[in-house]
């Protein structure tokens, strides 16, 4: 059983899992739209005839694919559906939330404790995580970069699947093993389901690919998943459950609004006296809501100014206490 912390931050609740001072994995939620495990009554808009799939409209106007539809269900009927899965952004377009009918009470979204606890793990909510870990694993979301001793791993969120791409100036053989238990690190750290695709080196015998297999097995042993061999390409295949963005889909799809996100999070880092100034790309500020920054103002008791530096990285924002100005 893991032990979770979470900050529940503006625009954006944080999780980790935290073994030995150690983070072992990651997890974020951005509060506002469907997410697993949330029961509403929906209307259906949309079914084409003798499917049962179609889309049904939440309270809040989102629009869900329902899959496993009754045969009775028409067009402007009321359904009680469960949120499977969030939607989940790409590049140029968004997968809407997917749901099923379902006869469970009525139940409201989930928060990411609440959904941890659902899963049997303890939650403590705490004001800041120690050591400043997430700092570290969002850099390397932000990158899509995981380095370990001997190379590197290289994450692509695609439509289809993530790709991890494997690096390193070690022999094939040696350099496939090294990078298994990072691997399983990184998936746990970026909180990756769905579909995952990795490309090892290509490994001409049979018993050096038996041997990846094997120890990427091992690496992945207390991760609920599938897994295809090494095919004679160094290509493995894994499926995992998918209900929510990972983190590394945040960063890579929803750039403005991760990184709009972090700066709330570094300014309720701020101790010295004064006025907080937010000082970030031009991108980043147009994502800084009016409810956003007069919850951080009530948060922090402090006055928040807002500069704009089109030199600074989308990342790259930081917070920091000015004087006040003089009446």
């Amino acid at each position: 059983m893991a032990d979770w912390l979470v900050e529940e931050g503006i625009g954006e609740h944080r999780a980790l899992a935290m073994l030995g001072g150690t983070a072992l994995r990651a997890r974020v939620d951005w509060p506002g739209k469907a997410s697993a495990g949330q029961v509403e009554e929906a209307k259906l808009v949309s079914r084409a005839k003798g499917s049962a799939r179609g889309t049904a409209q939440l309270a809040n106007g989102e629009e869900v694919l329902v899959s496993h539809l009754p045969r009775d269900a028409v067009q402007g009927a009321s359904l009680r559906i469960e949120i499977t899965r969030s939607q989940i952004g790409e590049s140029g377009r968004v997968k809407r939330a997917q749901a099923r009918p379902t006869e469970l009470p009525l139940c409201p979204a989930p928060t990411l404790a609440d959904s941890i606890r659902a899963a049997g793990d303890t939650v403590q909510i705490v004001r800041q995580f120690p050591d400043d870990f997430w700092e570290e694993i969002y850099d390397d979301a932000w990158t899509g970069f995981y380095d370990f001793k001997g190379g590197s791993l290289h994450f692509s969120p695609t439509p289809a699947m993530t790709l991890i791409d494997i690096d390193g100036a070690l022999a094939p053989r040696e350099l496939a093993l090294a990078a298994c238990r990072p691997i399983a690190k990184a998936l746990g750290r970026f909180d990756i389901g769905g579909s995952i695709g990795i490309d090892f080196p290509t490994l001409e015998a049979k018993s050096d690919r038996k041997a990846v297999d094997d120890a990427l097995a091992a690496a992945l042993g207390d991760w609920p998943h599938e897994k295809t061999a090494m095919n004679g390409f160094g290509f493995v295949q894994i499926v995992a459950r998918l209900e929510r963005p990972s983190l590394l889909h945040r960063t890579h799809f929803s750039r403005t609004g991760a990184a709009a996100r972090l700066l709330l999070r570094r300014a309720e880092e701020v101790t010295d006296p004064g006025a907080i100034l937010l000082r970030c790309h031009h991108a980043v500020a147009d994502k800084l809501t009016a409810p956003w920054l007069q919850s951080l103002a009530q948060r922090t008791g402090r006055e928040i100014r807002i500069e704009r530096d089109p030199t600074l990285a989308m990342e790259g924002g930081f917070a920091q206490a000015v004087p006040l100005e003089s009446p």
